[in-house]
């Protein structure tokens, strides 16, 4: 606020500056007699003409910073205030206004333990209308498999976020098992709070990455190896290179050779809040949605009703359903049972025409025994990357 200020000033006082010079001419121009203290103030006026443009030039020009496109400028504005990249190929004749997007803000309690019930089940209810026109419609609306809300397919498209093949994405998986993520919580970048993003916006400038390109190997790898530098002072470990070549490849599932902008910004959001936010304050971004399908999961795990499951167990419901619903699930509509050790005859145990590796399920005697806050403080990170609509793994599972 204090540039702003003094540039504000600076204006000003330029401007009186301007009027003086142009009231100082008129004169002269008035008073032929008086050509002789005209020619002897030329000098002086001269100067402070100059003085005048080199102001003017100044207030404008504001503080000595790198030049930057329009178009660079507009990425990171509209990045900044959680709007992402939009295409400008949009009609934007006959689009909705984007409603602004407020992005939260921490409070005291949230580090605190959320009191999240293994035996109490939630009531889950969608909104009765549409969040952008605010009209009911029945059947026609399409809800959240994340949050409360519903959209109008028409709605979405007249706002932008509905394009291409998207549309069909939205018609055929809303009301299935895999179901639609609407443009709130498909963005990851918007959990961050205004803090968090311009840490996480210094870091992308700082490591010269332009909002809405794609990244190949290279730049991925490049990239993870500044900002370790920046972190540790030291180079990045040849293990932690191979992790994050594995990475890329996990969002990089048709393996086009590159990454997208918007799979990019997701990951590095949900790596932001891994390191920035303790456990229980990301168990607090669960909503009823994931918090019941969780509970869903662990209770499918716990054979015996002890309220203990094998690490192993939570370690193949990471593998099999919070890292992603995969897309192959779409026509047999898998059960959220199957987010366990996959049998055989499952519809989800064969892909690609190879059979997958068969997992001995081991005793609960046999290795660490998991109660229900500890399956959802490990899967709670996971169950977030899931959000997006896009294929791509946004945190790759550890084996």
């Amino acid at each position: 606020m204090g540039v702003l200020m003094s540039r504000r000033q600076t204006v000003e006082r330029v401007q009186k500056v301007s009027l003086a010079v142009s009231a100082f001419k008129d004169g002269l121009r008035e008073q032929p007699s008086t050509r002789r203290r005209a020619e002897a103030g030329a000098a002086r006026q001269g100067t402070l003409e100059q003085e005048v443009q080199e102001g003017e030039e100044e207030a404008l020009a504001g503080p000595s910073q790198p030049e930057e496109s329009s178009a660079s400028k507009a990425a990171w504005e509209r990045l900044r205030d959680g709007r992402g990249v939009e295409p400008e190929e949009f009609d934007r004749a006959n689009r909705f206004t984007p409603p602004a997007f407020i992005r939260p803000k921490r409070e005291l309690h949230d580090d605190e333990p959320p009191d999240i019930s293994l035996e109490q089940r939630e009531q889950i209810l969608n909104d009765e209308m549409c969040e952008i026109c605010e009209v009911w419609t029945a059947e026609s609306l399409f809800p959240c498999r994340i949050c409360h809300r519903v959209y109008h397919d028409g709605c979405l498209r007249r706002m932008g976020y509905l394009q291409k093949d998207s549309a069909v994405e939205v018609t055929e998986t809303a009301h299935t098992e895999t179901g639609w993520s609407c443009y709130y919580c498909d963005n990851l970048n918007l959990l961050l709070t205004e803090e968090e993003m311009y840490s996480l916006m210094e870091t992308l400038r700082n490591c010269k990455i332009i909002p809405g390109a794609c990244l190949t190997l290279d730049d991925f790898l490049h990239y993870k190896h500044q900002v370790h530098k920046q972190q540790f002072e030291r180079t990045m470990p040849e293990a932690q290179e191979e992790q994050a070549a594995l990475q890329f490849n996990a969002l990089d599932p048709d393996k086009k050779g590159h990454i997208e902008w918007q799979d990019f910004l997701s990951h590095e959001s949900i790596q932001l809040l891994q390191k920035i936010r303790p456990q229980n304050a990301l168990l607090r971004l669960l909503t009823p949605k994931e918090r019941e399908r969780a509970r869903a999961a662990f209770l499918a795990l716990d054979q015996d009703n002890d309220g203990f499951i094998g690490e192993g167990e939570c370690r193949q419901a990471r593998h099999t359903w919070f890292r992603k619903h995969q897309k192959e699930m779409l026509s047999c509509n898998v059960s959220i049972s199957h987010v366990g050790p996959i049998s055989e005859g499952s519809p989800a145990s064969s892909r690609n025409g190879k059979s997958p590796e068969k997992i001995l399920p081991a005793t609960k005697q046999e290795e660490t025994s998991i109660d229900w806050p500890g399956f959802l403080r490990e899967n709670v990170a996971y169950i977030l990357a899931a959000r997006p609509n896009s294929a791509a793994l946004h945190l790759q599972p550890l084996a």
